[in-house]
């Protein structure tokens, strides 16, 4: 079969993870965690976004490049970005930290985390427990965890874990058999990406196909698609509680006001 997109980065992550955990080994990770501030309650943050009286929440993501697009901006300085999307009222910000196709680091990280007290999610290919003790070391709240790329024992057990450790995890979908794979695994916090990243083929409308199949008592997240003010209101007339937005925020002159136009759009929908 051939390799997929996704089959692709993954295996880039692995190379990649091996010379970090070589400098860093998991009994220092575990030093790390023991010493970094408690974490903050994502779940908490982003709950209720289909009454908040403030608009849908928004997931603001620092994210230099992707597969898709390539470049999207330069972000000499992630941790002003971010705070400018606190200024916006972004309920948590996203941090890319896959280097190969994202142009990411835990370097970024750790910026955005001493510039906000908003939660903080650690985006990436989660695909080893390391990763997730990783991200908490480095002060994050909440990691991604791909269904498409876990078996069904390793996201139960990541969720566990991340849980175990205070943060949460945001558990992402594609497809119908994805979402009821999450919901079996525990997951609070569930997202539907719109973005096929066995393909990276793009459909907009696969949030509304697919938001039936979201159970009512989880904090539901509409990933990818945003480009304007209308997409905001199809995922807030779908039910969704948070939009996650990196490239539309990222290429805009003044991302703060992006983003609270953003939210309030969605308010035209209730």
């Amino acid at each position: 079969m051939p390799e997929t997109v996704l089959d692709s980065i993954v295996a880039g992550v692995l190379e990649d993870l091996a010379p970090r955990r070589e400098a860093v080994p998991e009994a220092r990770l575990q030093e790390l965690i023991a010493q970094a501030p408690a974490p903050r309650d994502a779940y908490a943050a982003l709950r209720d976004g289909r009454s908040d009286p403030a608009g849908i929440h928004v997931i603001a993501e620092v994210k230099r490049r992707s597969p898709s697009k390539g470049a999207l901006a330069e972000i000499t300085e992630p941790a002003a970005l971010a705070a400018s999307y606190a200024d916006g009222g972004a309920g948590a910000i996203s941090v890319l930290t896959e280097q190969r196709r994202f142009g990411g680091s835990l370097a970024d990280l750790d910026a955005v985390r001493a510039a906000v007290a908003r939660p903080v999610l650690r985006k990436d290919f989660t695909v080893t427990e390391y990763q997730i003790l990783e991200a908490r070391a480095h002060g994050a709240d909440l990691v991604l965890l791909i269904v498409a790329s876990l078996d069904d024992a390793r996201l139960r057990g990541f969720r566990e874990l991340a849980e175990s450790l205070g943060m949460h995890a945001l558990v992402e979908a594609h497809t119908s058999e994805e979402i009821a794979r999450g919901v079996d695994s525990g997951a609070r916090i569930l997202g539907v990406n719109v973005r096929n990243l066995k393909t990276l083929d793009v459909d907009p409308d696969r949030y509304a196909a697919l938001a039936g199949d979201l159970p009512e008592d989880v904090v539901r997240v509409a990933e990818s698609g945003v480009e304007s003010e209308a997409q905001v209101r199809q995922y807030a007339a779908a039910g969704a509680d948070a939009i996650l937005v990196g490239e539309a925020l990222v290429r805009h002159g003044a991302p703060a006001d992006a983003l609270r136009a953003f939210r309030a759009a969605s308010l035209t929908v209730r």
